[in-house]
């Protein structure tokens, strides 16, 4: 019979296993999050096009030679790229044999592993058809909205395989209501406002504007081109969207009355509110490449707020606001 004092050793050493993969994989999606800032940079300075239409390679070459400016931009993208993909061949590993076969963090960690390949498939095949620089064609536009969404599902995967394995409980589904319509909704709002935002900069960039009048103006003009007449949709749906995701955050704060849900539930709330300032200057300002670029890692904060508000919110053990009390403050509210 194995002594209690090391069967306490052995929990308390995969406890601290489980700890040191937490935050390892908080590095890797912090250098993730990077990589994407990075991919903004690529489109904002039409440097998708400098390596040609060649992946693996650059310009048919391993390492290119006397490269231009948008040549190192895109060829840094592509290092950064495949230094994540290893990362994270790595780190699944690790999950492999640290975790049991079917627990939440392995599961997570083998979707972000999917998901970073159908990633880079994506990327690749952007360049190969040409998809990148100034193109503007309808098709750009679908492969950069699946490469986004991509993203994005990556992020919460890597998210949520940190979380689970820093000893966020399994999520649980039934009986949640409203929170989990709301977080659901709030997770799909995000999505379409990703991809809306998307299509804005790539105009902003494209069709730049000398003033906000002129901006508008091209926004109304019948003959302009697809990608100005949808830039006012992200806008007007982004002040929808902020509303949503500040009720969200208010009512999972107030049905799931634990330290950790507030936390993740005001996190949710400051990062909605700066996004929304940094959204507001960057069109006043005509969208200026910096604020761009912090515009885009602000939009992945604000998805990965809501990413983490959900999971601890929907967690098993996550405190309820008991149903009595709940029945008797909408009563005493008639």
């Amino acid at each position: 019979m194995t002594p209690p004092s090391t069967v306490k050793q052995e929990a308390e050493d995969a406890m601290a296993t489980s700890r040191a993969f937490a935050r390892t994989t908080f590095a890797l999606l912090a250098f993730t999050l990077a990589v994407v800032a990075w991919g903004g940079l690529v489109r904002a300075s039409h440097s998708g096009d400098g390596c040609g239409a060649n992946w693996p390679t650059c310009n048919g070459e391993v390492f290119p030679s006397a490269p231009a400016l948008k040549t190192r931009i895109e060829f840094t993208h592509r290092l950064m790229s495949g230094t994540s993909l290893l990362l994270v061949l790595a780190w699944v590993g690790w999950a492999v044999r640290r975790f049991a076969r079917g627990s939440w963090p392995r599961r997570g960690a083998l979707a972000a592993l999917v998901l970073m390949v159908v990633e880079a498939l994506l990327g690749a095949g952007l360049v190969l058809l040409r998809l990148v620089g100034t193109d503007s064609s309808v098709t750009r536009v679908v492969g950069m909205g699946l490469h986004l969404l991509t993203t994005f599902a990556l992020l919460a995967a890597l998210l949520l395989a940190g979380l689970w394995a820093h000893g966020t409980a399994r999520p649980h589904f039934s009986g949640q209501r409203p929170v989990s319509t709301l977080l659901l909704a709030s997770l799909g709002a995000l999505l379409v406002l990703g991809v809306t935002g998307a299509i804005a900069a790539l105009g902003d960039t494209l069709f730049p504007a000398r003033s906000l009048q002129e901006g508008l103006l091209q926004d109304a003009s019948p003959t302009a081109h697809f990608l100005l007449r949808l830039r006012i949709l992200h806008p007007v749906l982004a002040a929808a969207g902020a509303s949503l995701l500040l009720a969200t955050a208010a009512v999972a704060a107030f049905m799931r009355p634990g330290r950790v849900v507030r936390r993740a539930a005001l996190l949710v709330a400051l990062a909605v509110l700066a996004q929304l300032l940094v959204g507001l200057v960057n069109l006043a300002l005509l969208a200026p490449l910096g604020l761009q670029l912090v515009h885009l890692v602000l939009a992945d904060v604000v998805w990965l707020a809501v990413v983490g508000l959900a999971a601890q919110a929907l967690a098993e053990d996550a405190p309820r606001l008991a149903v009595p009390e709940a029945a008797a403050l909408g009563a005493s509210q008639k």
